[in-house]
């Protein structure tokens, strides 16, 4: 039965919209052109004018083209951490009509190297800090191009503000061939050309894990993305008088879609943070004016859990909600009291660029998902025969709708599996065991897929267990989630070492290796070793023995 008739759609919205017909970096240039004095972003008190950034935007893509040798449909790296100038290489790089390649900024070389060869990326837009663990991949690593960013270059206004260590760092003068300054290649001064990209080209391709293997990506066109652009601006009335926290980081879809490209499609102002600060927080929103604001659980959690809170004056505020992991009632609770606001949950994965799912900001209820947005088609069904389900009935969730990803890059037989065709329609499967109530709201039970949901960071278990046997050691390695108190949960390894070093390695010796190649959010908190895993008549390691025991000790 199909999902999009809910009886508690907002009351101001159409069931129905039309997208437009153009491409996302052609939103800039409306509210370049539109509001060309008005702040796109606020850093850290400075700020950056939408005309500023669209002719800053044509040259960087002027550069890209002339000097990259970057073609319409050509992957770029997007690498760094959240700043005017992840604004600004996002858009260039799609006014170049190539490919936007985002990478979690705490990936270090071993896990990089993997982006870029899957991609075929030649050129990368990289974060000064971020440049030692590219440069292995420059040459022979399959990199021609690096283009490096000071983030401090944009901290124009002087500012009584904690600001970042990375961001306040002056600019290094870092070159080598193949090697260009964010300064020289904004001083060149070049015309990116007319643009070709249209609706059905190739946008932007974040990546995602499984069950199985590396990082997948998850091939969007400029067309599924503009479908959660409108649909978050018009479900979150995003209006040119808008100010937006953004706390949430920009090579994710939900920090990339709700604080970014839907605020800039609405011609709104983003408040820009580059790392979380509880404080920092509450003064931006005072001190600018913030009306709304999209986060994680964890970080609400932290911003209401500070002592100091009272001080500040938050009665601009409009809208708080987020994604990842569900609320706490009494946090919701808290939030509620202290500003009178419900926290508005939503749901969606990188294979659906955001949201398929919203609560309606009039009528939300606590730790759910929400009602499928615009012309999206939720249904849960059996996930063994894919048989349809009634309410209340537990089963997987699978989603059709514009927002769907076209499929994983050079990987048909992922893609295959992630499909399957009804009533005319292509549903994703999404992986995740949820229920519909009888108002058509949606709940999450359970997962399929493997899968650690770390302070709303996915850490993926088998791409932790291909690094960790890289490690001269370990013999066979299963992770596992385990509960923590302040990450919800944490990432906890058994181990079975090689014959003859039980009595040599420590479980922080595997925690130090780990924190040498491997992003810190998937660093294994947790480390025991045993003399053996258990396994199926196949052969195959028992995960779910082993994840079921940790959550039933804890």
């Amino acid at each position: 039965m199909e999902s999009t008739g809910s009886p508690h759609w907002p009351r101001e919205l159409p069931r129905h919209i039309e997208l437009p017909r153009t491409s996302v970096h052609y939103n800039l240039e409306v509210s370049a052109h539109r509001y060309p004095e008005k702040p796109l972003c606020i850093f850290y008190d400075s700020p950056l004018t939408y005309g500023k950034a669209w002719l800053e935007v044509l040259e960087l893509a002027g550069f890209l083209r002339a000097r990259c040798g970057v073609k319409r449909g050509d992957r770029v790296l997007l690498f760094m951490q959240n700043s005017p100038q992840f604004i600004l290489s996002y858009y260039a790089i799609l006014r170049a009509d190539a490919m936007v390649v985002p990478v979690n900024p705490m990936n270090l070389s071993d896990e990089l190297r993997h982006y870029v060869q899957d991609a075929d990326a030649t050129t990368a837009i990289v974060g000064q800090e971020l440049f030692a663990q590219v440069q292995p991949l420059m040459g022979t690593g399959g990199l021609d191009h690096v283009i490096v960013a000071a983030y401090s270059d944009y901290l124009t206004q002087p500012t009584d503000l904690k600001v970042p260590e990375h961001c306040a760092a002056p600019r290094a003068a870092i070159a080598g061939p193949g090697v260009t300054l964010w300064s020289d290649a904004l001083g060149a001064k070049l015309e990116p050309g007319p643009t070709e990209a249209g609706p059905d080209d190739l946008c932007v391709m974040p990546y995602t894990s499984g069950t199985t293997g590396l990082p997948k990506g998850c091939i969007h066109t400029h067309g599924t993305v503009m479908n959660t652009i409108v649909a978050g601006a018009l479900w979150f009335r995003m209006i040119p008088d808008s100010a937006i926290l953004a706390t949430l980081p920009y090579f994710h879809v939900t920090g990339m879609q709700g604080s970014m490209n839907s605020p800039i499609y609405g011609g709104c102002t983003i408040v820009l943070m580059q790392r979380w600060d509880r404080d920092t927080a509450a003064r931006l929103i005072e001190r600018h004016r913030v009306q709304a604001w999209t986060n994680i659980s964890t970080m609400a959690i932290d911003f209401l859990s500070n002592p100091d809170l009272g001080r500040y004056d938050l009665s601009s505020l409009r809208r708080i909600g987020g994604g990842g992991a569900a609320m706490p009632e009494a946090v919701a609770q808290r939030l509620k009291d202290l500003v009178g606001l419900d926290y508005i949950e939503g749901y969606g994965l990188s294979e659906t660029i955001a949201p398929t799912h919203i609560n309606p900001p009039d009528r939300p209820k606590k730790q759910c998902l929400g009602i499928p947005i615009f012309d999206t088609d939720v249904r849960i069904v059996n996930p063994d025969t894919l048989a349809e389900l009634g309410p209340d009935e537990i089963g997987e969730i699978v989603s059709a709708g514009g927002q769907i990803f076209k499929g994983y890059w050079k990987n048909p037989e992922a893609t295959a599996a992630a499909f399957f065709e009804r009533d005319g329609k292509r549903f994703f499967r999404t992986g995740d065991l949820g229920r519909r109530d009888e108002e058509g709201y949606f709940f999450i039970v359970d997962r399929l897929k493997r899968m650690i949901n770390a302070s709303g960071y996915k850490v993926w278990p088998a791409e932790v267990e291909t690094m960790l046997y890289r490690h001269p050691d370990v013999q066979e390695a299963c992770i596992v989630g385990t509960p923590d108190a302040n990450r919800g949960e944490t990432v906890k390894a058994f181990i079975v070492l090689k014959s003859g070093r039980k009595e040599n390695v420590r479980s922080e010796d595997i925690i130090a290796w780990a924190r040498e190649h491997m992003a810190a959010y998937k660093i294994p908190r947790v480390v025991e070793f045993a003399d053996a895993l258990p396994k199926s008549a196949t052969g195959k390691v028992q995960w779910r023995l082993l994840q079921e025991k940790e959550f039933t000790k804890a």
